[in-house]
């Protein structure tokens, strides 16, 4: 059955649908275009699909979508039924989209208690889950408590905090929890980990420090003169930051080179690249997305890929190629944008480096922190552990770049210097007035439709709107709406479907939501759709370097990306960026956002709002940090005598 036919026949029967095709499937013959031949191989197929039909059946009596019935029995075959009725909360950890709320209706739709411990140890572990999508690699224990309580809670059925606490106990007995005494602030407290999270920060730290132990062999006379011969030979000036920079990447491990923009992170990095070539060592460079990787090639002359790939992936096993065993074969690796680095990918890349490699960490501190748990760079550098350089000073071209200087006022704390934009040509950093998030949609539509175009941009190719966050008037689902009428409408020749309450046409922009490594496409990767099959109920992705096909069930790995989150964008750089900040987003306003959002821009940066959103994030200093504990433990790894000897490499 065709996407059209199955539309026809739902129109026709409604609820009863299934019901019709299980018990009375000669009714179809009820339903415009289907004949009696159709009906006969619908039939046939329906039986084929006995053990995925009862399941459909099944979660359907519990009001759990198609789309997720399908991933449910992919994942448990004929056995999902049963997994459904004896724990449905496995689905929450087994399968991407259902989560525990998910798993927790179905759990009393079947009638399960409601205080059963299984019950209550999963609302643990998912308040744990959450904390992890919220950055923390761990809660304090009275914290993972409360947060519990409030998750499991039902109105008739309070949840005493101390029947959470002795199930942490137990399950901190049993290893499903790591609970130990907290550092600093919280050396009072207990911190609670998932022991995925406290073995991979453990073993993180450990690996660092394994690493940066190890001396490096330098001829100091050497380095000094070939850094004299090639400022001369190239007419260039390094500043004092810089020059000490590539001093330290001669004789260091481990360096970490940070800075605003146009402070010369770039011609830092190139120059460090030129030493280490002529002293005849091998390079490879990685960064944590596609974009960026293609742009640090470009700086350095030097192929660079996606740490993803730069790992290489192994679907067989689910695990990356290079590691302890298989590491990567270079005497130096470059990671830039390391301010994306989580947790796990920062120890998943850590473990693959030989011990004689040395490592330069290019990022900016005063970005968002990674998507992921952790806050990798910012605990590398507060640990003071690891030699750093930072460089301060912005530079005369530089400095002639509104994009610029006002992201450098942002981070002092300053207002930044906007332009009207019907003032366009004078200043590359635009303000556009809205009070209301109604008014600055309307704006952004006019931005796209009508001013830029004017200007000389195209907006489906130049343009990339960066919200705050998803939901609201002025969040990505409703701008994305809005961008793709505007600019992808449907045409009769242009194929489009729905599923899942995604709306594709050929031609849309679309993100990648998730990590595939099946088919090597990775959370915030950005392609275009270039067709749709209905046929084959495929959909057919090109991204940067090639055609990637989903089906239909696995059409939740993407969003429509017109909008993106300012998070999602990072690494990544635009010509023109819209930047919409309202009240309505207030909690999540703050000065990295906005810092983030405005150094994405490479030529033109337009500004969305009203003054008190721009100003309140100027202002805003989130002075939450994420729980992490990796400075203070590769801090207790670089004590004397903690530390194992590796292998020569």
């Amino acid at each position: 059955i065709g996407p059209v036919t199955a539309k026809r026949i739902v129109a026709h029967f409604g609820l009863d649908t299934l019901e019709v095709i299980e018990q009375s499937c000669s009714r179809l013959i009820e339903v415009p275009g289907i004949a009696k031949k159709r009906i006969t191989l619908i039939e046939q197929a329906w039986a084929a699909q006995k053990a995925i039909k009862e399941v459909m059946l099944f979660l359907r009596e519990h009001d759990v979508s198609t789309v997720y019935a399908v991933k449910i029995y992919k994942q448990y075959g004929d056995q999902a039924i049963e997994v459904v009725t004896t724990n449905p909360y496995r689905l929450a950890d087994d399968i991407y989209g259902i989560g525990f709320v998910t798993a927790d209706t179905i759990a009393r739709k079947l009638g399960m208690a409601p205080d059963a411990d299984f019950r209550y140890q999963a609302g643990i572990i998912y308040t744990l889950a959450q904390a992890g999508e919220d950055g923390h690699c761990f809660l304090p224990q009275p914290e993972l408590i409360e947060q519990t309580v409030m998750q499991l809670a039902l109105p008739d059925h309070p949840v005493d905090p101390q029947r959470i606490a002795t199930l942490i106990g137990q399950m901190t007995e049993t290893k499903q929890l790591i609970v130990q005494a907290g550092y600093g602030d919280l050396s009072d407290e207990q911190i609670c980990y998932a022991p995925a999270f406290y073995h991979t920060e453990q073993a993180l730290a450990t690996r660092l420090a394994s690493l940066v132990r190890r001396p490096v062999a330098v001829e100091w006379e050497r380095v000094l003169r070939w850094i004299d011969g090639y400022t001369a030979k190239k007419e260039l000036t390094l500043s004092a930051e810089q020059r000490r920079a590539v001093e330290l990447a001669a004789s260091s491990r481990l360096l970490i080179l940070t800075g605003g923009p146009g402070t010369g992170k770039t011609f830092t990095t190139k120059t460090i690249v030129a030493l280490w070539r002529a002293m005849g060592k091998s390079i490879k460079c990685a960064s944590p997305t596609g974009r960026a990787a293609q742009r640090l090639s470009e700086m350095t002359g030097h192929e660079a890929k996606t740490i993803h790939r730069l790992l290489v992936f192994d679907p067989s096993t689910r695990q990356f190629r290079h590691n302890e065993e298989s590491p990567l074969e270079t005497d130096c690796l470059i990671v830039d944008e390391t301010s994306m680095l989580d947790l796990f990918l920062a120890h998943s890349l850590f473990k693959a480096v030989a011990p004689r490699t040395q490592i330069l960490l290019v990022g900016d501190i005063d970005q968002l922190p990674s998507v992921g748990p952790g806050m990798v760079l910012r605990d590398l550098m507060s640990s003071g552990m690891l030699p750093i350089v930072r460089l301060t000073e912005v530079f005369r071209q530089a400095a002639e770049s509104n994009i610029i200087t006002n992201a450098h006022r942002i981070n002092a704390g300053q207002y930044p210097q906007l332009t009207p934009t019907i003032k366009f040509g004078l200043s590359d950093c635009l303000w556009l007035e809205a009070e209301e998030p109604a008014l600055g949609a309307e704006g952004i539509a006019h931005l796209v439709s009508e001013y830029l175009p004017k200007h000389g941009i195209n907006p489906v190719q130049q343009v990339q709107v960066l919200c705050p966050a998803t939901r609201g008037d002025i969040g990505t689902r409703q701008l994305n709406t809005m961008l793709q009428k505007l600019l992808n409408p449907p045409t009769p020749e242009k194929v489009e479907l729905t599923r899942g309450g995604l709306l594709l046409r050929a031609g849309d922009r679309v993100i990648q939501q998730v990590n595939d490594y099946q088919r090597e496409v990775f959370n915030g990767d950005v392609g275009t759709v270039a067709r749709i099959d209905l046929q084959e109920q495929e959909v057919i992705v090109q991204f940067a370097e090639r055609e990637v096909t989903y089906d239909y069930a696995d059409l939740s790995e993407l969003a429509l990306a017109w909008a993106i989150t300012i998070h999602k964008s990072q690494g990544s750089e635009y010509n023109v960026v819209i930047l919409p900040l309202f009240m309505q987003h207030y909690m999540l306003l703050s000065r990295n956002l906005l810092y983030t959002g405005l150094t994405r821009a490479k030529q033109l940066a337009i500004l969305v709002g009203p003054t008190k959103a721009i100003g309140l994030s100027v202002r805003r200093v989130m002075d939450r940090q994420r729980y992490t504990a990796l400075a203070d433990r590769l801090k207790e790894a670089l004590r004397p005598s903690s530390l194992p000897e590796m292998g020569e490499g």
